[in-house]
């Protein structure tokens, strides 16, 4: 029993499974301005196996092809498949077990969710592959990570014909972009030396960092027009400010000549993005009813 018990805390550890909380917020947000309200219960249930079942696919995915590439970087070497903690063999099969849940979810949805499913997983799985041929990997996250928007938006409506989860989308998709820049600079020397293709390997750190912050101007630019779409009050502005406060403050934590807090940028302050645009604009969707 305590093996068994030890393996799935690994599994969960190669998946990063904590780290769900960046996108599931995302996605009730999105089933919530869909519904403007509460979706069914049934709906939630749904929306949030499929969310653990892409994003414990896409996580393993990326584990399993970048086995080897991790084996050799330094701050990557002990990741539970290059350590051997657990075998690739394992690995496969939970990957195949967690594509099989999401696809049951998206069936169990509508149509629409489930005949979209497939492209979904090429997003979220063909990500991992992205870093060997283009700098713009980071984009290819950024896109795998936007999705929940949109696809619990068709959940609960069964179509895409509003503004509202594209703007959704994009201000994920420029988000992640920024962030996972800001992430990719811990691995700057050994990118280079592995001919793998980020921001911050091909214009250097200095010029990646400006260019993380150029990515969330953007995204802070995309959340206001997202707030003058809904049509929504104070308390999802406040939830505009806080983020734009929020990017402010990451960016004060990292410099060139300084990545110590990379970690503190990248996790701590990125865990607080998608809660708070859920509790802000999610909130101001039940204090317009009420009203």
């Amino acid at each position: 029993m305590a093996s068994v018990w030890q393996k799935l805390k690994t599994t969960l550890a190669m998946i990063k499974f904590e780290h769900t909380l960046f996108a599931l917020p995302f996605a009730f947000l999105g089933a919530i301005l869909a519904a403007n309200g509460l979706p069914t219960w049934r709906q939630m249930l749904w929306i949030t196996v499929a969310m653990v079942g892409a994003r414990s696919a896409a996580m393993t995915f990326n584990r399993i092809v970048d086995r080897d590439i991790d084996a050799k970087n330094p701050r990557t070497a002990n990741r539970e498949l290059p350590s051997g903690k657990l075998s690739v063999g394992f690995a496969w099969v939970f990957l195949y077990v967690a594509i099989g849940v999401f696809l049951l979810a998206s069936y169990s949805l509508n149509w629409l969710t489930f005949a979209l499913s497939p492209v979904a997983l090429v997003c979220v799985l063909g990500y991992s592959y992205a870093k060997r041929f283009t700098s713009f990997a980071h984009f290819l996250l950024g896109l795998a990570l936007a999705i929940s928007p949109s696809a619990a938006w068709i959940a609960v409506r069964g179509n895409l014909m509003d503004e509202v989860p594209i703007l959704m989308s994009l201000f994920v998709l420029i988000w992640t972009a920024g962030f996972d820049v800001l992430y990719a600079c811990q691995d700057f020397e050994y990118d280079r030396k592995a001919g793998l293709r980020s921001i911050p390997a091909r214009f250097g750190i200095k010029n990646a960092l400006w260019i993380a912050r150029l990515f969330h101007f953007q995204a802070f630019i995309v959340l206001l027009i997202l707030w003058f779409a809904t049509g929504m009050a104070w308390l999802a502005l406040t939830g505009v400010v806080l983020i734009g406060a929020l990017f402010f403050y990451q960016h004060t934590l990292v410099r060139a000549n300084d990545l110590s807090r990379i970690n503190a940028a990248f996790f701590t302050t990125n865990a607080f993005v998608s809660v708070i645009l859920l509790l802000t604009f999610g909130g101001a969707v039940f204090l317009w009813r009420i009203q």
